[in-house]
């Protein structure tokens, strides 16, 4: 049998066909989706990387890199939203077959990114002859990282299951208000870069890294960047559990907003929220006196609302949410948020893929996009900033929303709100995912964040990531609670998602430095 190389300093291996390779890089790939919720089993994401970088560096060529990281990428985010089949099937009247070909190929398209970072790994190994130890500890995470920001940058971002996410109950979680869940997800790629030194003269190195990572993570996790201000706010958060089929049916509509006012008006609270879109017609074609009434209701109860519904100015729909305070006046303004980042093919179409929109029977096609900065809604004495749905993905957006008035010498939002629908995705892994991403933005922002959603995930999170209640998914209730407002800066609200990908700039940097002076000064 014959043996080759893939870098000089590496023991000798039998060769392994690139099917296989691909094989075991897609079986890593779907298989680090147990690491997220609702499995919870983290290790495993880290045990996932080794995997991937093991055999990227034995392949050793761009094009083997290239095709292993790809099968990863496409497995990984086939496995771990493979729920938009649902939508698009079930709700959206596509095909079956068109559907599971649409998830596919975003799959493979998304596969794209970590089969670039791979082919970039494999050639500047070769380029510099770059060490293992360098290979696994600089090259390796840096890459990752920044294909990672790349996904949920590029063509307005997608970046659910981000390798981040898994860690928001692991000791990774103490980085998060520092580094940012990119940052979570670098450190989980350079501790899978030192499970690979395991069996290499530096072993013990490499395990003191990997100690000396979690410790400081652990130790990280006492810092408190924020503190509590004001008076705790008392919260209902409405879960209307509306089928997602019935939701946008004129038959039904009547039923929902009467269910939603009964269940707003039901009792008092500092603040009432309602889901994304409870409200699902434009507020010219409510009953006459629906919006009135829930004035009515909040100036003799004193309750604050927000209240999800769709406005109409001119042709231009924005989903959005309004306030009502105990002072507004009838016909006086509300409160207005305006969701920002639009979810891609439900709430913005790119040109020349309007045929695909068409095929599904998706209301609210092309909406109109809302001011990156926003101002929060006052609630006695709180500060409590929305976002809708998908917008909580997008971490650096929210930090953005608290630095800007901070920049300004204004209060930054105290409590943080979620207002969702995921009942497109039916009963799957969607809800526990979606609470997994607000829980690590209450960690990066130190504010809690409350969760109002259609079918599950309605919870209060607070500021240090812990999910203090919920309410069980697809029944209908309302989550009563208080919630502490927090004031105070973490490091990623003012600095964002540079920090970390300016150390993966200098890992890069120092990687190359390193080799040229090996190559100068060979032992």
């Amino acid at each position: 049998m014959r043996f080759r190389r893939a870098h000089p300093a590496d023991p000798p291996v039998a060769p392994r066909s690139m099917r296989s390779r691909m094989l075991i890089g897609a079986g890593a790939g779907a298989g680090a989706v147990l690491a997220f919720a609702p499995f919870g089993y983290w290790p495993l994401q880290i045990i996932s990387l080794a995997l991937l970088f093991y055999q990227v560096l034995r392949a050793g060529t761009p094009k083997s890199g290239f095709l292993i990281g790809w099968a990863y990428g496409s497995a990984w985010f086939a496995a771990g939203m493979y729920w938009l089949f649902i939508s698009m099937h079930r709700y959206g009247d596509m095909a079956a077959p068109l559907a599971a070909l649409a998830v596919a190929l975003l799959a493979a398209l998304m596969g794209l990114y970590a089969g670039l970072a791979m082919a970039g790994a494999a050639w500047l190994r070769r380029r510099w002859t770059l060490s293992l130890p360098l290979s696994a500890l600089l090259l390796l995470p840096a890459l990752w990282l920044l294909q990672e920001w790349c996904r949920g940058w590029f063509f307005t971002g997608l970046p659910w299951v981000a390798s981040g996410y898994a860690h928001t109950a692991s000791p990774l979680a103490g980085y998060a208000p520092v580094l940012g869940v990119y940052g979570l997800g670098w450190l989980a790629a350079l501790s899978a870069g030192a499970l690979l030194l395991l069996a290499h003269r530096t072993r013990l190195a490499a395990a003191g890294l990997v100690l000396a990572i979690f410790a400081a993570g652990h130790t990280l996790g006492w810092v408190r960047w924020t503190e509590p201000v004001g008076k705790p706010l008392t919260v209902r958060l409405l879960q209307g559990n509306v089928p997602q089929d019935e939701k946008f049916n004129p038959a039904h509509v009547r039923d929902a907003l009467r269910m939603y006012h009964a269940a707003a008006t039901a009792g008092a609270a500092d603040l009432i929220a309602t889901p994304e879109t409870a409200v699902t017609v434009f507020e010219h074609q409510l009953p006459p006196d629906y919006l009135d009434s829930l004035r009515h209701f909040a100036r003799s109860s004193g309750s604050h609302l927000l209240l999800g519904l769709p406005l109409l100015d001119g042709q231009q729909v924005s989903n959005s949410a309004i306030g009502i305070a105990p002072g507004n006046a009838p016909g006086a303004p509300a409160y207005r948020y305006d969701k920002h980042h639009l979810v891609p093919f439900g709430e913005s179409t790119p040109d020349g893929l309007h045929w695909l929109v068409s095929s599904m029977a998706i209301p609210l096609g092309d909406m109109r996009r809302g001011a990156a900065v926003q101002a929060p809604f006052p609630v006695r004495g709180q500060l409590v900033l929305p976002n809708i749905c998908y917008e909580d993905l997008f971490g650096e957006e929210i930090a953005g929303q608290l630095a800007a008035p901070h920049r300004a010498g204004e209060r930054p939002a105290t409590i943080l709100i979620n207002m969702s629908n995921l009942a497109w995705f039916g009963e799957s892994t969607a809800i526990p995912q979606h609470l997994q991403i607000s829980q690590m933005r209450s960690l990066e922002t130190g504010r809690p964040m409350l969760r109002a959603g259609n079918s599950g995930g309605s919870a209060v999170i607070d500021g240090r990531g812990v999910v203090v209640s919920r309410l069980a998914p697809y029944t209908r209730g309302t989550l009563a609670a208080s919630v502490q407002g927090m004031a105070g800066m973490t490091p990623y609200i003012v600095c964002g998602n540079a920090l970390i990908l300016g150390i993966a700039a200098l890992a890069l940097a120092g990687a190359g430095l390193l080799a040229r002076r090996s190559r100068k000064n060979p032992v």
